[in-house]
């Protein structure tokens, strides 16, 4: 068992559930939706990006895209949650838990592209 494919696969699969777990629920309802699952998501999503960094080839470097886009994805709703929540004067809107739960599920299709990668890598590996 190679240890490094075992760490790769679990942060891959961690991203996804986390994402997931944050965007499941009815779109407008705070209760639904928490910062920080929201905040673990990012943070998960960004260490699977460094793991994919070293991969050279031609399905590592379309792992490294989905990251990127889970990665940016996520961060533009948690900007747009501080934004809410911080800066502007009615607080977290409806309107505003829209758009980040939104740009959430973006960033799991992304997470659910880079899941299907790893499962079609995995199945189609063979051993030498």
């Amino acid at each position: 068992m190679n240890l490094e494919k075992v760490i790769f696969g679990f942060f891959v699969l961690l991203a996804a559930t986390l994402n997931f777990g944050f965007f499941i629920g009815p779109l407008t309802d705070p209760a639904q939706h928490n910062v920080f699952e929201l905040f673990a998501a990012i943070v998960v999503s960004l260490i699977t990006t460094v793991l994919k960094f070293g991969d050279r080839t031609q399905l590592g470097a379309v792992h490294l895209a989905t990251s990127l886009v889970a990665d940016l994805q996520l961060i533009a709703a948690f900007v747009v949650w501080i934004w809410a929540t911080q800066v502007v004067a009615e607080g977290l809107t409806p309107g505003h838990l829209a758009s980040v739960v939104s740009l959430s599920g973006g960033a799991l299709l992304a997470n659910l592209v880079s899941v299907v990668l790893l499962l079609t890598e995995t199945i189609t590996f063979h051993r030498s």
